[in-house]
């Protein structure tokens, strides 16, 4: 059995306290403890079902401009409202056969996607 248990994206040094904003209270994952041996180098986790997401410091720091983590989503149109509100640049795309689509940039400029069923 192969099944994904985390992706990780980086962000700078002292770049928690968005991250936590972002993927916590924007996006609503749940922040898990880190091990202490790993928390000692900074960083958040979060958890969502079946999966988590690893937010880890980098130094130096380079956003992913491509690569990024996809989250499904129920209410897609109620989301790229509460990303715009929040400021987060919302650009739709349609090229993802069966879902409706939007790219947005994390705090940081990590990429971020989020889907929609059709």
């Amino acid at each position: 059995m192969t099944v994904l248990h985390h992706v990780q994206v980086s962000c700078p040094e002292t770049g928690e306290p968005a991250v936590r904003e972002f993927y916590g209270a924007l996006l609503g994952l749940r922040e898990v403890a880190k091990p202490p041996e790993l928390a000692r180098r900074g960083g958040v986790w979060f958890r969502g079902d079946g999966y988590e997401l690893h937010v880890g410091v980098e130094t130096p720091f380079v956003p992913a401009a491509k690569a990024h983590p996809a989250f499904l989503v129920d209410d897609i149109d109620a989301r790229a409202a509460e990303f715009s509100a929040a400021g987060c640049a919302v650009t739709w795309d349609s090229n993802f056969p069966g879902y409706r689509r939007f790219h947005t940039r994390d705090p940081h400029g990590n990429r971020v996607e989020l889907l929609g069923g059709r």
